[in-house]
């Protein structure tokens, strides 16, 4: 591709322009950030010859080839350094590019980013006459994800990263922008704040909380995120009859299906679709699971899951359980419905969905699948009413 010419973006308070040399020691102080070193691919550690070798070689080459338009992001009035966006490959061929961001902390909180990855989106399919951009993100990387929803990307699914970052997941989302789909200057926009979706980014952004729960007996609960001392009771759990008679855990289960059971639940929370908590008791010991699962189909709606450790029934563990997570689910996910389901007989089920506050509102004939057959299933719902 012929070479991109470097351009100066002015658009609503920010300054866009090529790198400098004389950047490289704010470079340099921002990349120090743990954020920015955990969600993006800068070297770690990061030295000054990195940040050196950004902004005089890397910037500079990428406008050169033609295969990037790396831009400075600056406040328009003052010249500060607020952070980085800008396209970091194009293909010529197919006139698609992918955008990159970050912003530096000195300067997050004023919608810098989104203001930036606007402004570069507009110039991309102006100037360059892009027919698409796209961007990505690890799964977890929530803040990336608001800002691309807010720049008008629609985020269409995930796919498998060829380079993921050590320790991080192996899958990105992946979303797509065409011209005419970017807010103007100022416009709200998508998943602005205050929105359903800006409300569970803050959420799942952060590391999984623990709620604190009390039996109607008195006794005190933990839900919390599972770890890996919780995997030989989860085992055992998950040996016992009454587990395999009324779950579909497979059968036999082994210790790698609690392993793998850990790695769903850890990136079910950095994914945003579920909450899977240990339910532990006074002396933090694993007494059973339970999960919060949102649809994907209605974002008000969640469904609930749970099993109970053979040592832990009949002492009012779940029941407690279920109504600290449906007070959770509705006060800080703004969800309207949470829907509890069992195979028909599950008595034990049932009782502790009522005792939380669940009515059952009927019977699905062949509403689950339960070891290769179809069995009727009892459905309860929860409302934020309910326990009011």
């Amino acid at each position: 591709m012929a070479r991109v010419e470097p351009v100066e973006i002015t658009e609503d308070g920010l300054l866009l322009r090529p790198w400098r040399a004389t950047d490289a020691d704010a470079v340099l102080r921002a990349c120090q950030d743990p954020d920015i070193q955990r969600w993006t691919t800068v070297p770690r550690p990061y030295l000054p010859e990195h940040a050196r070798g950004f902004v005089t070689e890397v910037a500079p080459g990428d406008w050169a080839a033609g295969t990037g338009a790396p831009f400075a992001a600056c406040d328009a009035a003052t010249g500060a350094l607020l952070g980085s966006c800008g396209l970091v490959s194009i293909d010529p061929v197919l006139r698609s590019g992918e955008i990159g961001y970050w912003a530096a902390p000195w300067a997050r909180g004023n919608g810098v980013t989104v203001r930036a990855a606007r402004a570069v989106a507009r110039w991309a399919f102006d100037a360059l006459k892009l027919r698409r951009l796209i961007w990505q993100a690890e799964v977890g990387n929530h803040a990336s994800r608001l800002v691309a929803l807010r720049t008008g990307f629609r985020v269409e699914g995930r796919l498998r990263l060829a380079d993921p970052a050590p320790g991080g997941s192996a899958e990105g989302w992946i979303g797509s922008l065409l011209p005419g789909e970017v807010p103007a200057p100022g416009e709200t926009g998508p998943a602005g704040p205050g929105t359903l979706e800006a409300r569970r980014a803050a959420v799942f952004g952060r590391p999984q909380p623990v709620l604190f729960a009390t039996t109607a007996g008195g006794g005190e609960l933990r839900l919390r995120p599972m770890e890996g001392r919780d995997l030989d009771a989860v085992v055992e759990t998950c040996r016992d009859p009454e587990t395999i008679r009324w779950t579909t855990v497979p059968d036999p289960y082994a210790p790698a299906d609690a392993e793998s059971y850990l790695t769903y639940s850890r990136g079910a929370w950095a994914g945003g679709t579920s909450a899977c908590f240990v339910v532990a008791d006074a002396d933090d010991r694993y007494a059973g699971t339970i999960d919060l699962r949102l649809s994907a189909l209605d974002p008000l709606l969640a469904d609930v899951g749970f099993m109970t450790a053979p040592a832990s029934r009949g002492r009012g563990f779940m029941p407690a359980a279920l109504a600290v997570l449906a007070t959770w689910g509705f006060t800080t996910l703004g969800l309207a419905r949470i829907e509890w389901r069992a195979n028909v007989g599950n008595t034990a089920s049932r009782r502790a969905a009522e005792k939380a506050g669940f009515t059952v509102e009927g019977t699905i004939r062949g509403g689950l699948t339960h070891r290769g057959r179809r069995v009727d299933a009892w459905l309860g719902a929860l409302l934020p009413e309910d326990l009011t």
